[in-house]
This record gives structure tokens, sequence and C-alpha cells, in this order.
């Protein structure tokens, strides 16, 4: 550039500030600030529709800021007492051309520490309706008076909100927002943060078109919101007249799904699960009912694909049918231990029953694998109803324990307790596995059909087994009683009666049919039917077993037959006493002796003949020879003599 020209524009700069500063300071001593004020403060009350209350000082700046500052403002409806707002300080930015041409127009407000104040009253009118009509009236096209300023700017703020429609109350604190409605453009932004329910939230929203969403009308909307607890974004449409509709995607994530149930104040049980979550789907709201489908959904690495539904119209109802390749249940049934962590003893720990109240639910599940614990179930079909506090999980057929269960699980709070109705049909199950995961009884092998119809009452598992009733049976085949090796017991008692049981509860003793029938009664069973057939062995019992205890009180007889002659040819009474895992099995005493070569002739003599000579008779069979005459000593005198006096 030649220097005469640069010299030029630096002489018509310094020129232009010359002029700037003087025309700045000249209106800055020419302007009635009254004026200014008034005008501002008419402005404000034209675009919100509320009457602004000024209880502090204000001030005006004109040069080199022009703004007017209020200190302590509310705007109030002429209608109520109560202010929407109040503003500890408002500052309104002027507009500087129109300022220099002696017009007071607003550029963008600030508002630091405002007070908000938002309710809705039961039939769905708000205290901030006269600013909406006004904006509404404002942004339609071809509208006589425009909104003068296009941004608002919120420091350190509070709201507060009360919907008396739906009985809800929250508030926000540490809002530092944007909004902006540009007058070239027709789109509306709302940007920042804000603390709500202790957490700190990143939150974003643009609105396509701000006048035909002020209007009720169908409008573009993207939500953004991000917090430690909850992610959560939407993309779509809205409109707000008559009714709230919304479609579009939505998507949500949280490191731990718990944890944001209890930040929205919604607190899951206690126990595992319920941690890493993420949600995708399509939504669409409809005043109070939200609809989402093409679900996918993540919980705890378990994924599923399906459809949701929410309605809260007086009461909240959950809806779901979902889908899934493989879950892993593991997580939530340790929330519910039966057993103490040792497994010799019911657990005694309080249900937490919080959960069956509040929320109706109706979901239908289906996996083609379920992983609990350490057990494998195939194909399933679940489904599980919340309603006034009962919950109920019905098993329209699933492949476990190596068969097919069928059946329904009802819990129903009552005060503190849990009355609990269980009815299910095991078909061609593995016994084993089954006895154990149920009842922590591990004695039984094989396979069978298991049918279950019990009901209790009670505030914790052990609470529950102590009014245990109902019935219970098994029709098993092809398996054995782990533990206890019976034919080798009687084997050795059939040849030497005397011997001693020996050291038998080791092993197992096969059988080819076990049918089994019991009555349960406030937590004690009473054996219908006990019957145990093998190819060596058969077995009856009869007697009770507590389940709160878990303890044996059983009598029963043993015997060894034939697998070409059913007659017994050898039979033992016995008792069964003591805990499930370690049972005491004791043989009948009496009978061992009369079975003996020894003893058998002393009982039999002591039946017939005096007991000194059946004593007598029992020694000689046993030392091989007669026992020699006992000599009577000859009385002495002289001691008879003393005896007699």
């Amino acid at each position: 550039m030649p220097e005469g020209l640069r010299r030029l524009g630096l002489a018509l700069a310094a020129l232009l500030a010359v002029i700037v500063l003087v025309v700045g300071f000249g209106m800055s001593w020419l302007l009635n600030r009254d004026e200014v004020r008034s005008a501002i403060e008419a402005q404000i009350k034209s675009v919100t529709g509320f009457d602004l209350v000024v209880s502090g000082q204000s001030s005006v700046s004109i040069f080199p800021v022009s703004a007017v500052t209020f200190q302590h403002v509310g705007l109030r409806d002429a209608e109520t007492d109560s202010p929407a707002l109040v503003v500890d300080e408002l500052t309104a930015n002027l507009k500087l051309i129109p300022l220099l041409l002696r017009r007071f127009e607003i550029a963008d407000l600030t508002l630091t520490h405002p007070h908000i104040q938002f309710t809705r009253n039961s039939s769905g009118g708000s205290n901030w309706a006269p600013l909406l009509r006004r904006l509404t009236a404002a942004m339609k096209p071809g509208a006589s008076s425009a909104v003068p300023f296009s941004e608002i700017r919120i420091k350190d703020g509070e709201l507060s909100y009360h919907d008396d429609a739906n009985h809800a109350q929250e508030q926000f604190s540490e809002i530092d927002l944007s909004l902006a409605w540009p007058a070239i453009s027709q789109s509306f932004a709302a940007t920042g943060q804000f603390s709500w329910r202790g957490d700190r939230i990143d939150g974003s929203v643009n609105i396509a078109d701000f006048a035909r969403a002020l209007a009720g009308q169908r409008s573009g909307l993207r939500v953004r919101l991000a917090g430690s607890a909850l992610k959560f974004a939407f993309d779509g449409a809205m409109s707000a007249g008559p009714t709230l509709l919304m479609e579009g995607t939505l998507a949500a994530d949280s490191p731990s799904l718990r944890e944001a149930f209890r930040w929205a104040g919604q607190p899951l049980p206690d126990g595992g699960g319920f941690g890493r979550f993420a949600l995708k789907a399509r939504a669409g709201v409809s005043g109070n009912t939200v609809a989402l489908t093409n679900v996918n959904v993540e919980l705890d690495g378990n994924t599923a694909e399906g459809v949701f539904g929410y309605t809260n119209d007086g009461g909240r109802t959950l809806q779901a049918t979902l889908a899934a390749d493989a879950l892993d249940l593991t997580p939530y049934a340790s929330t519910l231990k039966m057993l103490t962590s040792g497994a010799h003893d019911w657990n005694r720990q309080p249900f937490d029953l919080q959960s069956l109240s509040g929320v109706d639910l109706d979901m239908r599940l289906s996996a083609a694998r379920v992983t609990v614990g350490a057990t494998h179930v195939g194909r399933t079909a679940l489904a599980a109803n919340l309603r006034g506090g009962a919950l109920t999980f019905s098993i329209g057929e699933a492949q476990m324990y190596g068969g097919s269960t069928r059946g329904s699980l009802g819990i129903t709070r009552s005060g503190e307790a849990a009355d609990v109705k269980a009815q299910f049909q095991l078909t061609d199950v593995d016994l084993e596995s089954c006895f154990a995961e149920m009842f922590g009884f591990r004695r039984i092998a094989g396979r069978g059909n298991v049918t279950l119809a019990l009901e209790a009452s009670g505030t914790s598992p052990f609470g529950l087994t102590q009014s245990l009733s109902g019935d219970i049976s098994l029709k098993g085949h092809d398996g054995a009683l782990t533990g206890f090796n019976i034919e080798q017991l009687l084997r050795r008692l059939e040849r030497r009666p005397l011997s001693g049981a020996g050291d038998f509860r080791t092993g197992r003793t096969p059988f080819d049919h076990l049918n089994v029938a019991f009555k349960l009664d406030q937590g004690v069973a009473t054996v219908q039917e006990m019957q145990l057939d093998g190819p060596t062995v058969r077995l009856t019992l009869t007697g009770t077993t507590t389940v709160p205890g878990r303890e044996f009180d059983m009598k029963g007889v043993a015997s060894l037959v034939s697998a070409t002659d059913a007659t017994p040819t050898f039979e033992l009474p016995f008792v069964l006493q003591g805990p499930w895992d370690d049972p005491l099995l004791y043989p009948d005493s009496e009978s061992l002796l009369r079975r003996s070569p020894a003893t058998a002739p002393l009982i039999e003599q002591l039946q017939k003949r005096s007991p000194r000579d059946a004593v007598k008779s029992a020694i000689e069979k046993l030392t091989g020879r007669p026992l020699a005459p006992t000599a009577v000593p000859t009385p002495d005198p002289a001691s008879q003599q003393r005896q007699q006096d």
C-alpha cells in the first residue's frame, strides 16, 4: 500500500474515533437518563406482559458502555401479587446505532442471580402465560410489534417449579444460560449449565421454528442433556397444542442405572445389577403417554430389542415387550438370597419391598439362553406383571435343569411382609441341580417330574419357611441317593448284625423309581408317600422334616431285594435324623439283636424262662462249656448269732 494512502487511512480512523468520543461524551451529558430508563421499562413490559417493579436503585450508562441497570427487580402479573421473577440485578444493553439517533432499544438482557417461579395449576395454566402470549403475538409474521431484543443471559439463577396437576415440585440452582432467537433466523437456542439434585448438567435446546412452537404448531426440536448420572439426547419434532406431541429418535446412557434412578428420586432395591445402561429408540409422545419403538437397550452387558410404553394418567404404568439372544440375570438374583453365604441356614435379612409400589409393570420377555449363577436355562418365555403392590411372574415355558418348567410366582406386599404363592411343574428335570438350587438339598440325583404348590408369608426368607404350606411331589427315575450306600450297610449287617454300621455315609444308593409326596403346614413337611425302588434295595420312609430348621425326623425300612424276586431277603428298620446337609442314620438295635446268633437265644430265653436260667444258657452257648455249679458257703454259727443279735 502506498505510504500516502496508509497515512490517509490512519488519519480517517483517528478522526472517526474522535467523533465517536465526542458524540459519546456529548450524549452522556445531553441525554435525559430518566427518559432512557422509562423507555427501557416500557419495552420490558411490552415484551413480557409483566409490570416491572424496581425496589432498588437504577443507573444509566451511555459511554463507553450503553446500558441501563436496575437493582432488585420483580416481574409481576397485574392479576397476581406473587412475582414470577425476582432479579438481584437486571442489565439492559442498548443498541448503538438507534442510540445515536436518540432511539432507546434493548440489544440484550442480563439477569444476575434471578429467582424464577414457575407454577402450573390443576387446569394446566401457567403463571408465565402472559409472556408466552406476548411472544406468540410478536413472533407472528407481519406482527405490528416485534421483540426488540433477541438474547437473554442468566447468571447464577434459581428456578422453582410447582405442578399442582401432577403434584410435582423441583428446584434448579446455579443456572447459567444463554437464550437466543436471532432476528435473521426463525430458530431458538438455549445453552448453558444448571444444577439439579446435586448434579451439574450441561444442556442445550434448539427449536427450528420458534414462532410456530410458541403457537403450539409443529416445529423441529433438538435436546441435549449431559450429567454424571445420565446423558440424554432427542432429535425430532414437537407441537404443543392442544396436547403435547413429540416424535423423533431418542438416546440415553448411564454408567450406573441404579445411580440414575437414585438421582431421579426412584431408588432401586438393594443388591447387585443395574449398572451400565444404554438405550436407543424411536420415540413418540402424546400427552402423558410415551411410546418407544425399535428399542435397542443394553443393561449390565445384556442386550435386548423390542418396544416400551409409559403412561402417567394418575397412575404410572410401564409396558415392555423385549427379546434377547442371551441374558445373564446373575447380578439381579443376588438381590434375593434364600440361604446365607455358608448355605447352612436360611437368610434372615428383611425383604426390600419398596419397589413393589409406585409403578405398575406389564412386561413380556423372551430369550434364547438365560444364565442365573450356575444355572443355564434354554429358551424362555417370561411375563412379569406388577399392579397395586402385587407382582406376578409367569413362565410360559422355560428349558431349565435339563427339562422344561411352567408355572407362576406371586409376591404381594402386606405391610412389611411378603405374601408368596408359587405353583410350578417341572418336567424331566435334573433332580440334583433342581433341589440344590431351590432348597439347598444335594442328596438326590437322577431325572424326574416335580410339582410344587406352595404359599407363605414373612419378612425374610427365614420367615417364609416358618409359614410355608402346600404340597410337593416328586416322581424320579434312573437316579441315586447320594451320600448313602444303603446296600453296603444292609449286606454287612445281614452277615454280622452286631458288627456295627461303620462309615456308610458315602457312595450312592441307585434307584429305578422314586415316589415322594410331602404335605407342608407351617414349615413342617409330613411324608405322605416316600418309596424308593432300586435294583437291589427297596426303601420306605415316614415322618417329618422341618423346613426352618432344615432337619429330618423320619423312620423307615430298608430291604435287600433281587432282580428276579421282589420278596425281601433282608429287612432293617432305621431312623433318619439330623440336618439336611449331614443327616445321621441309625439302624434299629432290637432288630439287629434278634438277627445275631449270639444274642437271639438270649432274647428268646428271656421271653420264655427266668432271667437267671436264660442268662446261664446264653453264656454257655457263647463260651462253649457248661458253667460250674456255684458252691454255697456253710454259715458260721458265730456270724449267725451276730446277725440275729
